[in-house]
C-alpha cells in the first residue's frame, strides 16, 4: 500500500524556521518526482516546489525563493522542505505529493507572533 506520511510543521514566529518531512512507502521513491503544495482556507492548493528523481529542482512560487529549500534522501525515501525566514503569509497547510494520486496528510504551518 502506498503512503506518504508527513512530519514537522507547527507554530513559529515571523523570521523563524521549520522543516517538513515526507516519508514514502509502497512505491519506488527514487524513481518519482516529489512535490510540495500549500493551501490556505478558501483558496486553491498551490504548487510550491518540485524535486525530480535526479535532483533537479523547480520553484513555482517566487515568494519562497531564497527562503525555502527542497531536498530528498532516496536512502530514507524522504523528501524535505526547509523553510527559513518565515512570514505570516506562509501560513498554510502544506502537502507533499507524488503524482499522479498520492498525497500526504497535510501539515499545518502557522507563522504568527
Amino acid at each position: 500500500q502506498v503512503h506518504l506520511v508527513q512530519s514537522g510543521g507547527g507554530l513559529v514566529q515571523p523570521g523563524g524556521s521549520l522543516r517538513l518531512s515526507c516519508r514514502a512507502s509502497g512505491f519506488t521513491f527514487s524513481a518519482k518526482g516529489m512535490n510540495w503544495y500549500r493551501q490556505v482556507p478558501g483558496k486553491e492548493r498551490e504548487l510550491v516546489a518540485q524535486i525530480m528523481p535526479g535532483g533537479d529542482i523547480y520553484w513555482w512560487l517566487d515568494s519562497v525563493k531564497g527562503r525555502f529549500s527542497i531536498s530528498r534522501d532516496n536512502t530514507a525515501n524522504t523528501v524535505h522542505l526547509q523553510m527559513n525566514s518565515l512570514r505570516p503569509e506562509d501560513t498554510a497547510v502544506y502537502y507533499c505529493y507524488s503524482p499522479p494520486v498520492i498525497w500526504g496528510q497535510g501539515s499545518q504551518v502557522t507563522v504568527s507572533s
